[in-house]
């Protein structure tokens, strides 16, 4: 297998077809079939038609928070945070955009009335995240917080800010677990009627938890993309869903995992053993994939650590000629865009 680098996936996209906005319905979006030997342009709400009996699909079932948040510095300076992950006692570890950082012990003030303060950086003196302690007058969690102030962390090339529909369509119809700062976007496009007709077909389903997090969106700026780092996420795969895929397994069922978070939570339990924890797993051409037979996702950016995933999951060359027939074809991309539905494939 050749040695992939960076370069081998960028592409030209047109700035144009990168989505604002959601599709006027869920289901109303695209679905690029790249199943067959040809690509075939469909709408999303035919998935059913595509899938068979005992079939299941596993989605990631987390919650985006809103956790951008502003305030600050008792200097006057204004800033930002973007929570990327809640810990005990009312403690967070965030990303903060502001000017100059302030010292450790700064009691920052923020919109919506509450204080948050400077506890270090995090995981030690040398991270790139900050720790903090959120206090209010009525002894709120962080959730609340963020739930009371925060606004919805849309992505960086979405270049509106949040609004009531993005409150609404950010965040998937089945959402449970509190804790991501980007959504499963490849779930947006179902709707509970959807799910209804997918049951009634006797495609079962599952879930698992992976937070996303602020990461997702980091681009990858090393060519030997061996030297990447990955961000790490918290991830769980209950018990139910593992026996789920089990059954599948037995009666000759496809595990259709809904999104690449899904992919990396099924695979990192595969490669780890461990049915919850923190995943760093980077998924390159040549990688083994031990559960996942179909994958539905989003289009993602160039360069990107999820190119390098969907390429390793379907083939690189097919994943690239999928790619330019959907900018001809004139698809949306991204968060926003429309879906394509792929077979585990060579890595060539």
């Amino acid at each position: 297998m050749r040695n992939f680098t960076l370069s081998d996936f960028d592409f030209h996209l047109p700035p144009e077809l990168v989505a604002q906005h959601p599709a006027s319905e869920r289901t109303s979006s695209r679905l690029l079939d790249g199943t067959g030997p040809e690509p075939i342009d469909r709408i999303f709400k035919t998935l059913p038609s595509l899938l068979r009996t005992g079939d299941l699909l596993v989605f990631n079932d987390t919650r985006v928070v809103k956790a951008r948040l502003f305030g600050e510095k008792p200097t006057g300076g204004k800033l930002e945070l973007l929570v990327e992950r809640v810990l005990t006692g009312h403690e967070v570890v965030a990303h903060m955009k502001v000017s100059k950082k302030p010292p450790i012990g700064t009691v920052l003030q923020m919109v919506g009335g509450f204080r948050a303060t400077l506890i270090g950086r995090w995981p030690d003196a040398n991270g790139a995240l900050f720790h903090f302690a959120f206090e209010s007058d009525a002894g709120e969690d962080p959730y609340a917080l963020m739930s009371r102030c925060g606004h919805v962390p849309l992505p960086p090339y979405i270049t509106h800010t949040d609004s009531a529909e993005d409150e609404s369509r950010y965040q998937t119809v089945f959402a449970r677990v509190p804790g991501a700062v980007a959504a499963p976007t490849a779930a947006l496009h179902f709707d509970e009627g959807l799910l209804a007709e997918l049951d009634a077909r006797g495609v079962q389903r599952a879930n698992v938890t992976l937070h996303v997090g602020a990461g997702t969106f980091q681009p990858v700026k090393v060519e030997n993309i061996a030297e990447h780092e990955m961000h790490a996420e918290r991830y769980e795969v209950p018990e139910a869903t593992q026996q789920a895929i089990a059954d599948c397994k037995a009666r000759g069922g496809r595990v259709v995992a809904v999104g690449t978070t899904t992919v990396r939570t099924l695979e990192s339990w595969a490669k780890s053993g461990e049915a919850t924890g923190d995943t760093r797993i980077f998924i390159t051409p040549g990688f083994a994939f031990a559960h996942v037979d179909l994958l539905i996702t989003n289009f993602h950016l160039p360069k990107s650590t999820l190119m390098m995933l969907v390429s390793a999951f379907a083939g690189y060359t097919r994943v690239m000629a999928l790619y330019a027939h959907a900018i001809r074809e004139r698809y949306r991309f991204f968060s926003y865009g429309d879906a394509m539905l792929l077979a585990r494939g060579s890595t060539c």
